[in-house]
C-alpha cells in the first residue's frame, strides 16, 4: 500500500520563491517611483518630505527623472493656456457695462515651485481670475461708457494688461496677452453713443468742406489777382508805334494774299494802310 500513497507537500520549499516573489516587487516599487519621466510640457518639483520639503530652486525638465524613491514630485503643466471671463462692472458714471475679458498665460518654467509653495496647483481660481477681475472693475471704473466703446477702448485694454501683467509677474506667472472679446451696453446708451459719434463725423465733414471752399476761393483770388497784374504789365507795355509796326505788318500778309484789293497807303486816322474791295 505504501507504494501509492502520494507525496506530502513541504511548504518549506517555496519560502525561496516567496522572498523572491516579495524582492522583485519591492525592487519594481523602488525603481517605478525612482524614475519620473516629464512630457516637453510639465515639469516637476519635489517634496522631500523627510528632509528639507518643497525643493523650489531644483526643477525637474522634461524626459527621464530619477528621485529617491520616499520623495513626491508634483508635476505641472506649463504649456500656454487662456481663460475667459465674463462680468458686469460699473463704469465712471455708474452705469452697469457686460465686458467679456478673455487672457492667456503661462507658469514661469523655473519657478513652478514658488508658484507651488503659494497657490499649490490651483493658481488659477486663487491668483489670475481674482487679479483679472479686480484689475478690470478698477480699470473700468475710471471711464465714461462712451470712452469704452469707442474712443478709448485701446487705452483701457493697455491699462488693465499693464496691471495684471505685473501682479502675475510677481507671482511667476507669464501674461502673454489680453483681450476685450466683447463690450455690452444698455441698449438707449449705444444708441446715443451712436447717434453722437454720427453727429460728429458728420460736424468733421462740414468743417473739410467749409475748409476746402475757403481755399479754393483763396486760390481763385490769387489767380483773378495774377492775371489783373499781368494785364497791367501788358497794357503798360504797349505803345502807339508798336501797335502802328504790329498794323504794318499784317498789311503786308494781307497784301499778298491772291484776292483782289485796293490798299491806301497812310489813308488811315493812324497813319496806317486803309484796305479796300477784295473778294
Amino acid at each position: 500500500m505504501a507504494e501509492f500513497e502520494q507525496p506530502s507537500f513541504d511548504p518549506q520549499k517555496l519560502k525561496p520563491y516567496i522572498f523572491i516573489g516579495i524582492a522583485v516587487i519591492f525592487v519594481f516599487t523602488i525603481i517605478s517611483k525612482s524614475f519620473i519621466i516629464l512630457q516637453p510640457t510639465e515639469r516637476g518639483v519635489v517634496f522631500k518630505q523627510y528632509t528639507s520639503g518643497l525643493d523650489v530652486d531644483n526643477v525637474l525638465g522634461e524626459g527621464l527623472n530619477i528621485v529617491a524613491p520616499w520623495n513626491k514630485v508634483f508635476t505641472f503643466q506649463i504649456a500656454e493656456k487662456s481663460i475667459e471671463e465674463t462680468m458686469d462692472v460699473l463704469s465712471k458714471d455708474g452705469l452697469s457695462i457686460k465686458i467679456d475679458v478673455s487672457l492667456r498665460y503661462r507658469p514661469n518654467p523655473n519657478k513652478i515651485g514658488y508658484l507651488y509653495r503659494s497657490f499649490k496647483d490651483d493658481y488659477v481660481n486663487d491668483l489670475i481670475r481674482p487679479e483679472l477681475r479686480s484689475a478690470v472693475r478698477e480699470i473700468i471704473g475710471q471711464y465714461t461708457p462712451e470712452e469704452l466703446y469707442a474712443s478709448k477702448r485701446q487705452e483701457i485694454e493697455t491699462k488693465i494688461e499693464l496691471n495684471t501683467e505685473a501682479i502675475l509677474k510677481g507671482n511667476y506667472i507669464e501674461q502673454k496677452t489680453l483681450l476685450f472679446r466683447a463690450i455690452t451696453l444698455p441698449q438707449k446708451i449705444k444708441e446715443s453713443i451712436e447717434f453722437k459719434l454720427q453727429a460728429d463725423q458728420e460736424a468733421q465733414t462740414y468743417t473739410y468742406l467749409i475748409a476746402k471752399e475757403k481755399k479754393e476761393a483763396e486760390r481763385r483770388k490769387i489767380d483773378a489777382l495774377g492775371k489783373a497784374e499781368a494785364n497791367k504789365i501788358l497794357s503798360a507795355s504797349i505803345t502807339e508805334n508798336i501797335l502802328k509796326e504790329k498794323g504794318i505788318s499784317a498789311t503786308e500778309e494781307l497784301a499778298k494774299s491772291p484776292n483782289s484789293k485796293i490798299i491806301i497807303i497812310g489813308g488811315g486816322d493812324d497813319g496806317l494802310p486803309i484796305i479796300l474791295g477784295g473778294q
